[in-house]
């Protein structure tokens, strides 16, 4: 087991670790440091224990923080998908009906006497042009 020295509140600790351990444990003795700092800045030199006893309150009060938070966001998380969900299973909006314009019968006999003309036009063209 690797011997690693930490330092915490301007005092050195010798801890041990499992092998491959050491950046998590330089990791975690950072943040206790941190906070003793906080509290050696804001309080002044105190006894060992009481300075870690101190942290690690402080550090677990940040985690507790943190983890109700996170819980807050799994909640709105469960929410945000059951309504994804609802929206999946839900039928699709219903297709637009179109509404076509009926032409009145004046209108279509119109164009068809006006066809006709048009028909017979053409048909005087071709024969005068056939001449």
């Amino acid at each position: 087991m690797p011997e690693v020295t930490i330092k915490i509140g301007g005092r050195g600790f010798e801890v041990s670790c499992q092998e491959g351990e050491e950046s998590y444990l330089h990791s975690a003795a950072k943040m206790l440091d941190d906070e003793a700092q906080v509290l050696s800045d804001q309080i002044g030199r105190m006894p060992e224990a009481r300075m870690l006893l101190m942290a690690g309150l402080m550090l677990a009060d940040k985690t507790a923080a943190c983890e109700d938070r996170i819980r807050e966001v799994e909640t709105l998380l469960a929410q945000r998908t059951a309504e994804v969900e609802q929206m999946r299973q839900a039928p699709g909006p219903a297709p637009e009906r179109i509404e076509v314009p009926v032409v009145p019968a004046v209108v279509t006999d119109t164009l068809a006497e006006l066809a006709a003309r048009a028909e017979a036009l053409a048909a005087e063209i071709e024969e005068h042009g056939a001449r």
